[in-house]
């Protein structure tokens, strides 16, 4: 009678763990959820020396979250879309990371073009974008869902001003790609040259696309400017640097931040000798001093990079790396929440990257300083600090 009993109070016992069971494991798979992070970027096309360095480093950063353990026990899921540089397919990209696969954040576009036509959709589905652009504009005035890591055209500027009021060059001429990182660059070239003593004698402008800006330089030569500022992203300047030295134009020749990658001197070749432009110190960070507080993290992001890519970084890689950091922060304590993800974001103070410190606020959502930027000039084929 008593083994019967037992024997009817096991059957029971097993009976219950076999109707709970499916419940217990249902209620572990809901405790650590997937959270998906979208990812737009120029991957390929003209700008793809942009977008493929920040493509690859959001995988590399999303797999080294992942490895210790993800955030507060979730995994993360990289959904990630090539705009190829156009405008109407990162529209494309956002609007299916939006409503078909419902990330959580998004990281990029890369260019200043493709985030501008973005902007909009992310701020009405309320979803936090870090874009990896420069335009000024991307940021300014502050939306409240829109932050970037690139630092902005408006610090670039007057990282060049400042380097030409120590040369003496009072007169200058600038030639601009005609987009929206060419305009937002002019914008910054014109309003900031009376600040610096420096006068603006000619302003030229090229498509994104040509080949060939041998009108507008001699038009440039024959005004006898002291310096020519050009405001692109490649291939355009590396066309420019080479109709410069067809055409003898003795004068020095400054470039935008938009060139600061390995590609520009590849397509430039020797007509890159001698050209002066803004950089985040990645490009130099061996040259940089032991003490300085970003050289340990370049080091490491440097060396992560090329050990998994087998090529070597670029500054523009690093906009994803910082975008990623900070966004593994905010979301950590947030449950997913995008609300708290914005709020987080937008509190993230004393952040030491691969483009700088950064310190967000509710004005401002770019966060750099000036001394996010290194002087650079090419010399022998590579970049070597300029003095300051």
């Amino acid at each position: 009678m008593r083994q019967s009993k037992i024997r009817s109070t096991l059957v029971v016992a097993v009976c219950v763990m076999l109707m709970i069971a499916p419940i217990i494991g249902a209620s572990s798979a809901m405790a650590a959820s997937i959270y998906k992070i979208g990812g737009v970027f120029d991957s390929t096309g003209p700008a793809s020396f942009l977008g493929d360095p920040e493509q690859k480093t959001m995988q590399m950063m999303v797999e080294q979250i992942n490895a210790t353990g993800g955030i507060d026990g979730n995994m993360l899921e990289a959904v990630i879309y090539d705009s190829e540089g156009d405008p109407a397919k990162a529209v494309s990209a956002v609007n299916k990371l939006l409503h078909k696969d419902n990330v959580i954040a998004i990281i990029g576009p890369s260019t200043t073009p493709t985030t501008l036509a973005i902007v909009n959709f992310v701020e009405k589905a309320q979803v936090p974008l870090i874009s990896c652009a420069a335009g000024v504009e991307i940021t300014s005035p502050i939306k409240p869902w829109v932050f970037k890591t690139a630092q902005s055209d408006l610090l670039a500027v007057a990282a060049i001003y400042k380097t030409m009021q120590s040369k003496n060059i009072k007169k200058i001429a600038i030639l601009t790609v005609s987009n929206a990182f060419g305009e937002s660059g002019k914008k910054q070239l014109v309003g900031q040259s009376k600040e610096f003593g420096i006068e603006v004698i000619m302003q030229e402008s090229f498509g994104p696309n040509d080949t060939d800006m041998t009108a507008q330089l001699t038009k440039i030569k024959s005004a006898s400017p002291d310096a020519i500022v050009c405001w692109g992203t490649n291939p355009g300047p590396a066309v420019v640097a080479k109709n410069v030295k067809q055409l003898k134009i003795e004068i020095p020749l400054y470039q935008s931040h938009g060139v600061a990658s390995p590609k520009f001197i590849e397509l430039a070749g020797d007509a890159a000798e001698g050209i002066i432009l803004p950089t985040g110190k990645i490009l130099v960070t061996k040259l940089l001093s032991d003490d300085d507080p970003q050289k340990k993290i370049l080091a490491k992001y440097e060396a992560d990079y090329k050990a998994k890519f087998n090529t070597n970084v670029s500054g523009f890689g690093g906009y994803s790396y910082d975008a990623m950091v900070m966004l593994a922060n905010a979301i950590k304590g947030s449950g997913g929440d995008k609300n708290k993800i914005r709020d987080a974001l937008e509190s993230t103070q004393k952040y030491i990257g691969v483009s700088g410190e950064f310190n967000f606020s509710a004005t401002d959502h770019n966060g750099l300083s000036p001394d996010a930027f290194v002087m650079v000039e090419i010399k022998d084929g590579t970049w070597k600090l300029l003095d300051k």
